[in-house]
């Protein structure tokens, strides 16, 4: 308990008429004795009159308080959160509410003031907004009571228990089953390349339409139907995806509010999300981290729910990543022939044991390494170059670029193809070379 600013404005009024009538006594000024009885009668009733306002204070019981709070939020969105007083008191009182909340959450719109209504509910809503994914626990609300008199006010906690997941930003897909897949693709700016050939898996007949080859005709339906029949095809649906993501200290570059790590990992989300609707089997292993984390290739929505639930609190790792172990850990695990994507970001200082490594995976398996490019690398080499500083960093940065590019081509030459991306366009890009592959044939 803490006196308010109305007792320290009283006490203060109090005090400077108290050094007025001592500077007076000091002066020999004739003061009056009425004067001086007064002031400490004012003093004496101040005290009296704070002192029953505190106990009063003591006694009243805590406001009864409840958090609505949803089970699932988004990475980086803002949520709205309500809380629902209860005064018990039969009249109404003054107070302020303060919920706690943990860390990697910022909140809005808290501190809030408000007149709790007697015996009475009431509403309050603030907004927070994750920084980090993983399970968080809200355990107090802090509530401010002011007496009666609004002499004091007390801080008492209110053990209120909540708790939350933090998924990442995977909200704009939710309204992907209302509409055509191809549609929702080319609004994320994905872009379906031409299929060559039409060695996949026949779908169904239908009649000669415009577009249609001759290669297309069946024959024996065209003339048992007097009418041109055409076979259709569609794109394997049985193919196998494997997503290996990189958890270590390479991946913790900032791109504006979030890491390359969480990028990439949303860019992994998105990709399965696409794969699984176009019937192939995903699957995601984790490396440099803790705990390597691994989920078989499935089919099926479900096995996005499965991901979702079981990377949810991933977080990266200052480990550095080791490729080699990683892939001899790939080889033992994945047995079928899959499409196995390596996202991480290569740096100069990769070699030799890398390049072994993949190519050692590449006999059993179709790989794609997938690069993550510092957007600033690409700000520092479009600056003009005007002073000293900015010529180290010019030519800092081309070195880099060079090195890291003479990798890139190591890998191609050695057939290993290589995207190379910035974070915030990973996935976009991803699903792009992923549609391109499928209907290609080449998968």
């Amino acid at each position: 308990m803490n006196p308010s600013r109305r007792l320290l404005y009283a006490l203060a009024a109090l005090l400077c008429l108290g050094l007025l009538l001592g500077t007076a006594a000091a002066l020999d000024s004739t003061v009056p004795s009425a004067i001086r009885t007064a002031w400490w009668g004012l003093l004496l009733c101040l005290g009296l009159v704070a002192t029953l306002d505190a106990l009063h204070l003591c006694r009243l019981p805590s406001p009864e308080v409840r958090r609505v709070l949803a089970g699932n939020l988004a990475l980086g969105r803002w949520h709205d959160v309500q809380l629902e007083i209860r005064h018990p008191l039969a009249r109404a009182m003054r107070a302020e509410i303060f919920d706690h909340v943990p860390v990697g959450v910022e909140m809005q719109a808290l501190p809030q003031q408000l007149l709790l209504p007697a015996r009475q509910f009431c509403q309050l809503s603030y907004r927070l907004q994750p920084t980090r994914r993983g399970h968080f626990h809200f355990e107090h609300c802090e509530i401010r009571l002011f007496s009666p008199l609004g002499l004091w006010r007390e801080r008492r906690l209110v053990p209120l228990k909540s708790q939350t997941r933090v998924y990442p930003d995977f909200t704009q897909l939710h309204g992907a089953p209302l509409m055509a897949v191809d549609r929702w693709l080319s609004r994320l700016g994905v872009r379906q390349q031409p299929r060559r050939g039409l060695g996949m898996d026949f779908h169904q007949l239908r009649g000669f339409q415009d577009g249609d080859t001759l290669r297309q005709i069946d024959w024996k339906a065209t003339a048992r139907n007097r009418t041109p029949i055409v076979r259709e095809y569609q794109d394997d649906r049985d193919q196998q995806i494997l997503l290996m993501l990189d958890c270590g200290r390479r991946m913790r570059s900032q791109d504006g509010p979030l890491m390359h790590f969480d990028h990439a990992l949303n860019a992994s989300l998105l990709l399965g999300y696409v794969a699984l609707r176009q019937g192939d089997a995903l699957g995601l292993y984790t490396f440099a981290t803790k705990q390597r984390r691994f989920f078989a290739p499935a089919k099926g929505q479900t096995q996005l729910n499965t991901l979702l639930n079981g990377v949810y609190d991933l977080v990266n790792t200052q480990r550095p990543a080791d490729f080699t172990l990683a892939i001899n850990d790939v080889l033992a695990l994945q047995k079928r022939r899959a499409l196995v994507i390596i996202i991480s970001n290569l740096r100069d200082e990769d070699d030799e044991q890398l390049l072994g490594a993949v190519q050692r995976l590449s006999r059993r398996h179709r790989v794609l390494v997938v690069s993550l490019r510092e957007p600033v690398l690409d700000r520092l080499r479009q600056q003009p170059v005007k002073t000293f500083q900015q010529a180290l960093d010019y030519c800092g940065t081309l070195d880099y670029l060079n090195a890291r590019g003479k990798l890139h081509e190591q890998l191609v030459t050695h057939g290993i193809p290589v995207l190379d991306a910035r974070p915030h366009e990973l996935g976009p890009v991803l699903i792009s070379r992923y549609l391109a592959w499928k209907k290609g044939g080449v998968l």
